[in-house]
């Protein structure tokens, strides 16, 4: 499978995903008209092309609403499950030093899914090659 590269509007993150290297990254702000129409084809994606042994997650999020929080859940569980499949999935969770909300919402993920997190705080001058 070809990797999917979406680039980043006023209402949707950028996105990477390239399941041939196990490769999932997204950044930016997450509000668009229908999230499940954006998160759907990512989550199948994972779901069925993943194949490689290592899986490497970062996400870098400024703001999501709460449908996008719902499907970006959706996306964390089908990586946990890869990783209850045997694969080592490593997820990075980058969080603006001035932003708890957005550390605590890893926070959640990381513990509704019993999947770990490595937290890095960034700061803000530095933002823009972090992910």
């Amino acid at each position: 499978m070809e990797p999917i590269k979406i680039y980043p509007t006023r209402n949707t993150p950028a996105v990477l995903l390239d399941p041939a290297r196990g490769v999932f990254k997204m950044y930016g702000r997450s509000s668009p008209e229908n999230s499940l129409q954006f998160y759907e084809p990512l989550r199948a994606a994972i779901s069925s092309n993943i194949t490689v042994d290592k899986v490497d997650v970062r996400i870098k999020m400024e703001y999501f609403n709460t449908s996008s929080s719902k499907c970006i859940y959706d996306l964390l569980k089908e990586l946990k499950s890869l990783e209850t499949k045997g694969k080592e999935v490593t997820v990075r969770w980058y969080y603006d030093e001035d932003d708890e909300d957005m550390l605590e919402a890893g926070e959640d993920y990381s513990d509704l899914l019993d999947l770990p997190f490595r937290f890095i705080e960034y700061h803000p001058e530095h933002q823009q090659k972090t992910a």
